[in-house]
């Protein structure tokens, strides 16, 4: 049993899933949800990133075990596609019902968010459409937290804006580890396409602009935490740009870039938090 949980564990992508729940959470929590409602959206977000994760590793199991990922439990034997497969839809269909514990309107955007990434998981992971997917369910995300408050007013543009930059920029830096794995078993997305340096600039312009966009949308100036915020996305990424590159010429994945994103969307949110400018 034990075996099971921890294959299961990995197979839901642990880091990035904790990641994007603890954004929601914390996104939650800056524009004024209660306690329960924090507990509510975190729930939700961490039920669609289980099942994206472990759906993802169920229908990409013959490709990891062609190219030999033994860091994937279904691959490696420590799980079974039937296992990963029951929990993937055990967690797509909790989303919308945990959702609807914030009403109807934040269960729609729950599950479009869910559906738009599943649907990369297969078949636009495939197409040069690649990218749409994490653009809608990025976009969907805040607008999800910002429709669970009771009495909402509609999500700021800039905020749905900025949640799809963050989202399309993520795609490009997490598909740069496993380009020449994917690209070995058929798998051309649009960052297969544009290849490495393609790649990189495009998350890379993304991001930036996904900065900007947070600092300069509100209304009113920008605060200097806004300017210290992209000052810091502006170095952050060009350190993981290098960490991956240096650890890819020593046989190593490049997985310092996707963190350097996941360290530019924290520093997004919490700049949100901070100024209190969120809606």
């Amino acid at each position: 049993m034990s075996q099971m949980v921890l294959g299961l564990v990995r197979a839901s992508h642990p880091e990035p899933a904790l990641a994007v729940t603890a954004v929601s959470a914390l996104l939650a929590w800056g524009i004024g949800h209660r306690p329960a409602g924090v507990a509510a959206v975190a729930g939700t977000v961490l039920a669609s990133q289980l099942a994206i994760g472990w759906v993802n590793d169920r229908l990409d199991a013959d490709r990891d075990a062609a190219v030999g990922r033994t860091d994937k439990p279904v691959a490696s034997g420590l799980l079974s596609r039937r296992t990963v497969g029951v929990a993937g839809f055990c967690a797509a269909a909790a989303t919308p019902v945990l959702g609807l514990t914030l009403g109807p309107t934040a269960a729609l955007l729950a599950t479009v968010a869910l559906v738009s990434a599943l649907l990369y998981n297969w078949p636009l992971k495939f197409t040069p459409a690649s990218v749409l997917p994490y653009a809608v369910s990025f976009g969907a995300l805040p607008a999800f937290v910002v429709l669970a408050l009771p009495d909402h007013s509609p999500p700021p543009a800039w905020l749905v804006l900025a949640g799809a930059l963050l989202g399309a920029g993520a795609h490009f830096a997490n598909v740069l580890p496993d380009l020449a794995d994917d690209a070995s078993t058929g798998v051309r997305g649009l960052p297969h396409r544009l290849g490495p340096a393609g790649s990189r600039l495009a998350a890379a312009g993304l991001l930036l602009a996904a900065t900007a966009v947070l600092v300069l949308g509100p209304p009113g100036r920008p605060s200097w935490a806004g300017l210290t915020a992209a000052g810091a996305a502006a170095v952050v990424l060009p350190l993981g740009w290098y960490a991956g590159r240096a650890t890819a010429g020593r046989g190593g994945r490049p997985v310092a870039a996707f963190r350097a994103v996941m360290v530019v969307a924290l520093i997004d949110v919490v700049l949100l938090v901070a100024s209190g400018r969120v809606i």
